[in-house]
């Protein structure tokens, strides 16, 4: 009970980061200027490198309590134990069995990414007032935009299972609000994994509308 409590109150946390990450980075497709001066304001806070443990241990730990339940829960079923399987029919529900099977790799993606996105782009800041350009010269890489483009992708199928997973171990789940929590989840879940699946390609596009307008 303990161990359910803790994965969803990690992954909801990771997904409130997530959302307002969105929201800062997407500023830089309106208001490049804007974001420049909000990039910079946020890495002079004191507060942050406390929020970047808190971020860092959720972001381990999330991953270490779920394969630790994943784990006690094969062995309370038995080695003949089949994959669990929805009731729940149509093609939206496909989709989140598809995601719930998906998990493990989809969550090891996203480790895998966050370590080398902090590689790139915190570890090595770039300069103040050179946010952008630091993020465009790693997107200009074909295969780092894929990797960034992949790695959305896979937040939001990760999302797609998580989130309803997530209410249920808190409890919140019931027949009452199920099908409205289920659509919240789902639809924060495509605008998340839509959401940065799609910017680094904004970002490049629009880095190059100058240039293809002076050429």
């Amino acid at each position: 009970m303990i161990v359910g409590f803790w994965i969803a109150a990690t992954g909801l946390a990771l997904v409130l980061f997530l959302t307002i990450h969105l929201g800062g980075v997407g500023m830089a497709l309106v208001n490049p200027t804007g974001f420049e001066r909000y990039a910079t304001s946020l890495h002079q806070q004191a507060w942050l490198p406390w929020l970047e443990v808190a971020l860092l241990a959720a972001g381990l730990g999330h991953p270490l309590l779920s394969l630790h339940r994943a784990r006690a829960n094969r062995q309370a079923r038995g080695p003949a134990a089949g994959p669990l399987r929805s009731r729940r029919q149509g093609p939206s529900e496909t989709l989140a069995a598809l995601a719930a099977q998906l998990t493990p790799w989809s969550g090891s993606l996203l480790l895998l990414f966050l370590a080398l996105h902090l590689a790139q782009l915190r570890w090595q800041r770039p300069a103040d007032g050179a946010e952008l350009a630091g993020v465009l010269a790693v997107l200009q890489a074909p295969w780092w935009l894929a990797l960034y483009a992949v790695a959305g992708a896979a937040a939001g199928l990760h999302l797609l299972h998580g989130a309803e997973s997530a209410v249920r171990r808190l409890g919140w789940l019931e027949p009452a609000n199920a099908a409205v929590l289920r659509l919240v989840g789902r639809g924060l879940a495509l605008l998340l994994g839509a959401g940065f699946a799609l910017l680094p390609f904004a970002l490049v596009l629009r880095s190059a509308g100058p240039l293809l307008a002076g050429g």
